[in-house]
């Protein structure tokens, strides 16, 4: 598993904006006053002046000591990287014609939407349309706080680490390495997943406090070309997509928490085996593999994994709900548009077909939590979770099938999904009581 953060390089081979100009105001980003904490390092003649310029060189200049209280990810610096990374793309600015055409799509979404599910319609806003841009700076605090707390654990590897070599002086250095790090990975990541996604939740994760839907015409146009569908099947297509992931996180609210719980809980797993590692990297030197006077070398070195370290049976079990939690959402929302969409769009099959092809080669979250966790949700599960969502629907309704994200305890487990009618059954209080007592 190459863990998001153990390497410098960006996981979606877009250009490394440690390159790029503006580096410098990276620098500043992890202390809260924008003043340059990193002087008393820089300046000093210490060891620690050695591993600060070690890192600075590594990381191309981005990052400063931190305090050990502050947030691991600074927003500002995943902010400018985003930013930074967004200038290889073009930015369509936004039409009239761009906010007419996706209120209609959502229009006709939501209507057709509330003769298939509970879940009630929400406000739609003002401004339907989006750019690329505003997506990014909408959703940027969002994944923010989903890999936060996987910053923190390996932060905290880091320390107990450092605190059993007795070089507690290095924490601030390694602390400001790992954060800056890890924020300037996300925001690449992020600014490539700005490029793809089609509507604000097309995600399929809750990055939002309160989910509005909203549609990228940029994107949408791009997710539609080459095929032989009407664009305005197209835009209703994804707006009913867009839509039903904007109700489903509207009422499930608690999805936001147990998603980063789950990350976290993975996070805290996260061990570093100083031993192991210096042990893997003397064979490696010894075979050449690893050049340690290369950064060239060191950088393909953390990225393919090497020193990334074993996964603990808590932490399998942590990706193991974030996993059935993403393929349940992916596949209720394949299912929900099955439901509007087929007597109503003759090229329903075709569109379901290119979305099932675009899910399974470059989903945007799976992308990012592939290159986060390790984690790559199988498109088998995802179909299995669809064909779950169906037979349930078949049992009990719509109001029995959508009852089901009142709460995570109400949700099957990947053994489940085979047989929907035992696991009904299984987690159904009777109506009538008389027969336990």
């Amino acid at each position: 598993m190459g863990g998001f953060g153990f390497g410098p390089g960006d996981p979606f081979d877009s250009h490394d904006s440690n390159e790029s100009e503006g580096s410098d105001g990276l620098n500043n980003a992890n202390n809260p006053n924008g003043s340059n904490n990193s002087n008393d390092f820089n300046n000093s003649n210490g060891p620690e002046h050695e591993l600060f310029k070690a890192f600075s060189e590594f990381s191309g200049g981005l990052f400063s000591p931190m305090d050990p209280n502050a947030a691991m990810i600074s927003s500002a610096t995943l902010r400018q990287s985003a930013l930074q990374s967004m200038k290889e793309q073009t930015v369509h600015p936004l039409g009239l014609r761009d906010n007419e055409e996706m209120r209609e799509a959502l229009d006709i979404a939501n209507l057709w939407l509330d003769e298939v599910m509970t879940f009630p319609t929400t406000s739609l806003a003002a401004q339907p349309a989006w750019d690329r841009r505003q997506w990014l700076d909408a959703t940027l605090q969002g994944w923010q706080e989903f890999v936060e707390p996987l910053a923190e654990g390996m932060a905290d590897a880091l320390s107990g680490v450092i605190g059993e070599m007795g070089v507690e002086t290095f924490l601030p250095v390694m602390r400001g390495f790992m954060g800056s790090l890890i924020a300037n990975q996300l925001g690449q990541a992020v600014a490539h997943l700005s490029s793809k996604v089609t509507g604000a939740n097309d995600g399929a994760i809750p990055l939002f406090t309160k989910s509005e839907s909203h549609l990228l015409p940029q994107n949408v146009r791009a997710w539609g070309e080459g095929l032989d569908i009407p664009a305005r099947d197209i835009r209703i297509f994804l707006a009913v997509r867009e839509a039903a992931a904007t109700r489903l996180f509207s009422h499930a609210e608690w999805l936001r928490d147990y998603l980063r719980n789950a990350i976290t809980a993975y996070g805290k797993g996260i061990k570093i085996d100083a031993a192991a590692i210096q042990s893997q990297a003397e064979s490696a030197i010894s075979s050449g593999e690893l050049d340690i006077e290369n950064p060239e070398s060191i950088n393909n070195a953390i990225a393919q994994g090497m020193f990334v370290p074993e996964q603990s049976e808590a932490q399998i079990a942590a990706l193991e709900r974030v996993e059935m939690a993403l393929a349940l959402i992916e596949g209720w929302l394949e299912h929900i548009s099955s439901l509007a969409c087929g007597d109503r769009l003759p090229t329903i099959n075709n569109l379901m077909e290119t979305q099932r092809r675009a899910r399974a080669t470059q989903s945007p979250t799976q992308q990012l939590f592939a290159a986060m966790l390790g984690l790559e949700i199988s498109p088998r599960k995802m179909r299995e979770c669809a064909k779950f969502w169906s037979d349930v629907h078949a049992l009990q309704g719509i109001e029995g099938r959508d009852h089901r994200w009142e709460d995570a305890s109400l949700l099957p487990r990947s053994e489940d999904l085979a047989d929907a009618a035992g696991f009904l059954q299984s987690t159904t209080v009777p109506d009538d009581l008389s027969g336990l007592i």
